[in-house]
């Protein structure tokens, strides 16, 4: 999944995504252990999602959240 449709997301559709993919992941781990995987690739497009999607989710939390900066300039003022 490209980071442009990540963004299009919003922040439920992440979570649901997130989960959903931990899941294909976790099913594609005991897959590899038990048998032959037939895409091995795919367990590292489902780990740089998951990376993209909670890289995504941090910035979104930052963004939200005041910074520091702001507030020590409201303060000395």
């Amino acid at each position: 999944m490209k980071i442009s449709e990540l963004r299009e997301m919003s922040d439920e559709q992440l979570a649901i995504t997130l989960r959903e993919t931990i899941s294909q992941l976790f099913k594609l781990r005991v897959q590899a252990a038990t048998e032959r995987v037939d895409a091995p690739n795919m367990l590292r497009l489902y780990r740089r999602t998951i990376a993209r999607i909670k890289t995504l989710q941090r910035e979104r939390v930052l963004a939200a959240a005041p910074s520091v900066a702001d507030s020590d300039v409201t303060a000395s003022a």
